[in-house]
């Protein structure tokens, strides 16, 4: 049976046979496919000679009806800052209506009452969809570092005769049904840039080119046999390190074709609400664009919300969510602290960071920053580059740059302890030990440090901390290309050579690179007394971070190759300094 006989069938199935005309204006097929489809479904036995429904025919309609449905509501949300801070992007209210509360009520009112919904960021708020509809809560711990493809896997062996749904879609048409004969996946008939497919003749979807338009990707799915099976195998296959960025429809490719057809519906039917301004555009009344992020803007630039425009998310940083937006013709760059940074940041000394820092050409005043909640914007820089750690001139200028600072010998009232924070870190796991079965030998080692450490002469100043080579920002000026320094939350009074260390780390340089950048830093006149300091430094420097990773990691923020990166070196360059100690 194909598709075109299948879709006769369901279509029967709640309409009575009149004519063939009918059945093709209710089907969307030609009156020459509905002639073929009827003789081809009497022969077989589907049909009777009244155009009425066998047994044969409900028997086949019943093994393939719907039997449950997925709702995926794990992620961020990412693209629909700065709601996202508070509400998932599940739980918005349009026209009076939670998003994933109408998906829920339109698939239990075609019957479908098995329904699992997969959560992850801030999971607590879908609890009462337990006693309110009946669904299955599954907890996706990894939502932070993960895409939905391991939200699917992890619910994997549930797909079978099933709906798979993206829980940020609002369906003005009902596109549930109690009867289905084939898989499918939504697409709208309209086009989108961003798509990465597009319908043939064939209505197979098929991969194109990033210069071509495509289908529209509306994101529901209906799954039955053998198609079921191929997507569970690939689940299980696909869910690794190596994807996990991936969605979970990467797993209906075959080549460069999905295994399953397109189902075109029309673009006036389904509004996928990925922004703050398509929320606003859709309900300009709803609760959720009343943002304190938004309040903020509109009280420090003194503009009224509407004109905020052009809201777009920068790529997620270890520390905070980010975004970029519009007011009067001027860009600006809003930060927001993310997951558990209360606990790591002191917002006060960063703001007395940016009151010694004014004006010394570092870095751009920030247009507003409020030490109690860490909300902060900033001017937007034209044509920005961070540097590249491989790039030899990019070396030279930024330790030029960082080397000019350390030479100013600022000063402020706090400390940037690092042997006190690798502890600090450690407590936040709250009694969990690490997840590195060495840890306690590694800790004890890089704390020996600390001695040869205490007996050197050091000229502490204000030190970044933070100076990486993200954070080193190339723009371009009416002089050609400028260099400043940017996010200065974890600055304070330390060796100013830390930042040597923390530049490498965070690089992921090897030994020859990280003493390649102490040379430039020295102008090659690093004595072994100094090199063997940044060794401990590089050292410690490590421990620090990889305890600051597993912390955010219990938070549901993983960092992948970095974190274990860091306790590498944790391990490495405390021998490194070891031998170098040896030798003095």
């Amino acid at each position: 049976m194909n598709i075109q006989e299948s879709d006769v069938l369901r279509t029967l199935l709640s309409k009575p046979y009149v004519n063939q005309r009918i059945l093709s204006e209710s089907t969307g097929h030609s009156l020459g496919v509905i002639n073929r489809s009827i003789k081809n479904l009497t022969s077989e036995g589907y049909l009777n000679n009244n155009v009425q429904l066998t047994k044969k025919a409900i028997d086949e309609i019943n093994a393939r009806s719907p039997e449950n449905a997925v709702i995926l509501a794990a992620g961020f949300g990412m693209r629909m800052v700065p709601i996202n801070l508070s509400t998932p992007k599940a739980l918005l209210e349009v026209n009076g209506e939670i998003l994933i509360e109408r998906i829920i009520r339109q698939l239990i009112s075609v019957g479908i009452k098995d329904i699992t919904v997969v959560v992850g960021f801030m999971k607590e708020s879908f609890e009462y969809l337990i006693d309110e509809y009946g669904v299955d809560l599954v907890v996706n711990d990894e939502y932070a570092a993960k895409n939905n493809l391991h939200s699917l896997a992890l619910v994997a062996d549930r797909i079978h005769n099933t709906y798979i749904v993206p829980c940020d879609i609002r369906c003005e048409v009902n596109p549930f049904s109690n009867a289905e004969l084939y898989s499918w996946y939504m697409v709208s008939d309209s086009e989108d840039e961003e798509s990465s497919v597009r319908v043939n003749r064939k209505t197979e979807l098929v991969k194109i080119s990033d210069k071509e338009n495509g289908s529209r990707m509306i994101g529901i799915a209906y799954v039955t046999e053998p198609e079921s099976v191929t997507i569970r195998e690939q689940l299980k296959e696909m869910d690794n390190e190596h994807h996990a960025d991936c969605f979970w429809e990467e797993t209906l490719f075959s080549k460069d074709r999905m295994i399953l057809p397109a189902r075109i519906v029309s673009s006036s039917d389904f509004v996928e609400i990925n922004t703050y301004e398509q929320l606003r555009e859709l309900d300009s009344g709803s609760n959720h664009l009343k943002s304190d992020a938004m309040v903020t803007i509109t009280s420090a630039l003194n503009c009224k919300e509407k004109d905020i425009v052009d809201i777009n998310v920068l790529k997620k940083g270890m520390t905070n969510r980010s975004f970029i937006f519009t007011v009067k013709g001027n860009k600006y760059i809003m930060r927001i602290p993310g997951e558990g940074t209360e606990k790591l940041i002191n917002r006060n000394q960063e703001a007395e960071v940016f009151r010694t820092i004014s004006g010394l050409g570092l870095c751009d005043d920030p247009v507003y920053i409020n030490p109690e909640n860490g909300f902060k914007i900033t001017k937007y820089l034209e044509g920005i580059r961070s540097c590249d750690p491989y790039c030899e001139e990019d070396l030279e200028k930024c330790m030029t740059k960082l080397k000019a600072f350390h030479d100013m010998k600022l000063k402020v009232a706090h400390t940037f302890d690092v042997f006190g924070q690798i502890e600090f870190y450690e407590k936040l796991w709250d009694g969990t030990p690490s997840v590195y079965r060495d840890y306690k030998k590694t800790k004890a080692n890089v704390l020996s440090l600390k001695k040869y450490i205490d007996r050197l002469k050091k000229d502490n100043c204000l030190t970044h901390i933070d100076a990486v080579p993200d954070n080193f920002l190339f723009y371009q000026t009416g002089k050609g290309e400028e260099l400043q320094l940017t996010d200065w939350e974890y600055s304070g009074m330390q060796d100013p050579h830390v930042d040597i260390a923390m530049f490498c780390i965070y690089s992921l340089y090897d030994k020859n690179m990280c003493d390649r950048l102490i040379d430039i830093y020295f102008k090659g006149r690093c004595d072994k007394e100094t090199r063997t300091k940044i060794y401990c430094y590089i050292a410690m420097c490590g421990l620090l971070w990889s305890n600051w990773c597993e912390y955010k990691r219990k938070l549901g923020v993983e960092f992948g190759e970095y974190s274990l990166r860091q306790y590498r070196y944790a391990k490495d360059f405390y021998r490194f300094a070891e031998e170098l100690m040896e030798e003095a």
